[in-house]
């Protein structure tokens, strides 16, 4: 670092020449408020006064605004700090071509600042364990088994979070990624999710840790009566979670169906039967989300088993391809089958109920109104896994599921 005491007098003697009077520094040039300064080669290992660094100062940016900015970086990069305008400037001016033959080797990696492991002494805010910490939505193709035997590669969006110790400043997130992608070739199943989650849980050294993968997974349906087949599709995700060392493995499934009203129904015969007039029940578009732990030790339970139970408890599922026949055939299976939102739910709960495979279940159902400006909703709860006082305020517009 070059002595600017020094510096000063060698400027002065540069612009001014040699002299034996002082160096002296005008009222003109210092300061409002400083008085003149005498700069003497002699008296420099005394304390200067702040006046004299006013005045030196004053200096020093008037000789800076006349040069070069290579010229005040070759005197010391951080002079151009002082002069007004430029105090956030980067001098000597950095490189602004990519530097494509730049070679990234251990030495330098070990040079590379790492604060999210840095000390607890970066913390900011409390120093508390934070449950969840990851990353969300990042997405690769991924391969299932279909319960035919055959396999599906589907677009797959991935969810990976760990626990985070209250001294821990925190994680370098693009590991999760990492060990996630060395699983990604192999076809999927509740055990490849577990190998993923150890491997990521050691690398992160986290005591809890988490991955769901949410597709789109189609299915093959016939119409009712035409003949006419196509593919239906469902929102479901695979979530594993280890807390307190304890594993859980959560299929989650939206099932789209009509929910006729078995009030509106009665109404429309009664108006049909004592006034002989034409009325129509009010049906809509409802939503049911299927939430349920699968048990261990228990044969596989396919995303095919699960869509068919819910078949099962509400078979008035959205259809994909109809004819006049396919229609009308609807409109007899919604007569057929009238339910509140209440009755959704627990008759989901039944077919839950009668499967070793299922464990512990969450239903959440949604009869969104074609009556009312409000929908209708309902949440049944078997086992403590899913049981909570407090509702997600967001979670029922979650159930919209548009054409």
């Amino acid at each position: 670092m070059t002595d600017l005491r020094a510096t000063l007098s060698r400027l002065y003697h540069e612009n001014n020449g040699s002299s034996d009077a002082a160096p002296h520094v005008s009222g003109d040039d210092a300061p409002d408020g400083a008085k003149d300064m005498n700069v003497h080669d002699t008296d420099f290992d005394r304390e200067p006064t702040r006046q004299e660094a006013e005045a030196a100062l004053a200096l020093l940016r008037r000789w800076a605004i006349d040069v070069t900015p290579e010229e005040v970086s070759t005197l010391d990069p951080l002079v151009s700090r002082l002069i007004p305008g430029q105090e956030v400037s980067n001098y000597p001016a950095l490189a602004r071509a990519y530097p494509d033959a730049f070679e990234v080797d251990d030495a330098y990696k070990a040079t590379m600042p790492d604060l999210q492991n840095g000390p607890s002494s970066l913390i900011r805010g409390t120093k508390q364990q934070i449950q969840h910490v990851g990353i969300s939505n990042f997405r690769l193709p991924i391969r299932f088994h279909t319960r035919d035997g055959g396999d599906l590669t589907l677009e797959t969006s991935v969810t990976g979070s760990v626990s985070l110790e209250a001294e821990k400043k925190g994680i370098n997130m693009s590991r999760i990624m990492r060990t996630f992608y060395k699983h990604a070739e192999e076809t999927f199943s509740f055990e490849v999710i577990e190998r993923a989650l150890d491997a990521y849980k050691s690398d992160l050294e986290s005591f809890d840790a988490r991955i769901q993968m949410r597709f789109s997974f189609p299915m093959k349906v016939n119409s009712l009566r035409s003949g006419l087949s196509g593919y239906q599709y469902y929102d479901i995700a695979l979530e594993l979670i280890e807390v307190d060392g304890v594993r859980r493995k959560i299929v989650h499934l939206d099932y789209v169906y009509s929910s006729t009203c078995p009030c509106s129904l009665e109404l429309s015969e009664h108006a049909r039967q004592f006034r002989g007039q034409l009325a129509t029940p009010h049906s809509q578009r409802s939503v049911a989300r299927m939430s349920l732990v699968v048990e261990a030790d228990q044969p596989i339970l396919w995303f095919e088993d699960v869509i068919d139970m819910a078949r099962a408890a509400v078979p008035t599922e959205t259809q994909v391809m109809v004819k006049r026949e396919d229609e009308q055939a609807f409109a007899e299976l919604n007569a057929a089958n009238p339910i509140f939102v209440e009755d959704a739910a627990r008759l989901f709960c039944e077919q839950l109920l009668k499967d070793p495979r299922v464990g512990d279940f969450r239903i959440v159902a949604s009869h969104q109104e074609s009556l009312h400006s409000h929908d209708a909703v309902s949440i049944l709860t078997e086992g403590a896994t899913f049981n909570a006082a407090s509702i997600d305020p967001r979670m029922f517009q979650t159930l919209f599921h548009t054409g």
